[in-house]
């Protein structure tokens, strides 16, 4: 049996590959020429698969992509391909979680603002009082600070998108005492934690009832420009929209309007339909919007967990088993 690894990768992952291989013979070409000859008789590849290396493949039968989502990696000549396809899924699932409740926490405890107001050291309580319930306003009443600021107790998660990360976005909001829900195409219990996941036909009404939305789900052409205008309106006016997923699922310019005229609440964006996000763009001046660069999978854990599940998937791939994070080509997920 035969790997083929092109874009070539740095000679200590190469020799964790051929360790990883055994008695397959691992072939590293440096160019696209020699990476075609090669793809003659290979049985793998791991890299960037072009329709012209696939072409040139007459033995194929399991490709690893680099990457967790497809919509770049794939292309209509390797979903008719008789291969099978891995991804990375499930390495960045409990950071993007993670980040997801850092923006329902800022959200939820007026975070975001307070720090612009450091930094113009300006003292000043959210909602305009320095009073507390149930102390100087007097028992029973709620001030319009304690308005201002949310209990988590009190308020519903819901997730579109209940995969690996959608499961783990879920796990913390219920342990911070969240009510959670979700929507998927394929719904599947998330152990302990939801045991009725809607299917996708729900999704209106995960909306309806949700303080925090959360959108985790992989870019495919059913997702495209699935939260639009009319989509949105679904959404309690007092709600924020969290998209970790992928940009082109929101339609910005209508999340855009929604935020300018009070359709929701408020939004925290990791992704956008336009990256970089435009200098001019409105978003950059809201302060009921949260912006951060496509970074909620940052770890300095990332890169280690990419070359386990590498190495144990070629391990699999020799020894005759089945390698982990099979995808279904048709659904690029």
């Amino acid at each position: 049996m035969k790997l083929v690894v092109f874009p070539p990768v740095d000679d200590a992952r190469m020799n964790a590959l051929r360790t990883a291989a055994g008695d397959m013979q691992v072939a590293a070409p440096t160019d696209q020429q020699s990476a075609v000859a090669e793809m003659r008789d290979a049985d793998a590849f791991f890299g960037k698969l072009t329709p012209e290396l696939l072409d040139a493949a007459q033995q194929l039968t399991w490709v690893q992509s680099p990457t967790a989502s497809l919509e770049h990696y794939l292309f209509p000549e390797l979903i008719r391909h008789p291969c099978r396809l891995s991804n990375m899924r499930g390495l960045f699932s409990d950071v993007i979680a993670d980040h997801v409740m850092g923006y329902v926490l800022c959200f939820a405890r007026q975070l975001h603002r307070y720090l612009d107001q450091q930094r113009r050291h300006h003292w000043e309580p959210i909602g305009g009082e320095q009073t507390r319930a149930g102390f100087d306003t007097g028992p029973g009443l709620v001030s319009p600070i304690d308005r201002a600021h949310q209990h988590l107790g009190d308020c519903t998660l819901g997730v579109v998108g209940v995969g690996q990360i959608g499961s783990e976005v879920l796990r913390r909001a219920a342990a911070f005492g969240m009510t959670v829900l979700g929507v998927d195409p394929f719904p599947r219990p998330v152990e302990g934690v939801l045991d009725d996941v809607w299917p996708l036909d729900r999704l209106d009404e995960l909306l309806a009832a949700s303080d925090y939305v959360v959108i985790a789900a992989p870019h495919t052409p059913q997702t495209e420009k699935l939260f639009n205008a009319e989509r949105l309106r679904q959404m309690k006016r007092t709600g924020v929209l969290i998209n970790i997923g992928r940009g082109i699922i929101v339609d910005l310019q209508d999340l855009t309007e929604a935020l300018q005229e009070g359709v929701i609440a408020g939004a925290a964006l990791d992704v956008f339909e336009i990256e970089p996000l435009p200098e001019e763009h409105p978003l950059w001046g809201m302060e009921n919007v949260i912006l951060t660069p496509h970074v909620a999978a940052a770890s300095p854990r990332i890169a280690e967990r990419h070359l386990e599940v590498l190495l144990e998937n070629v391990r699999r791939f020799a020894a005759g088993e089945e390698p982990m994070n099979l995808v279904d080509k048709t659904q690029w997920f």
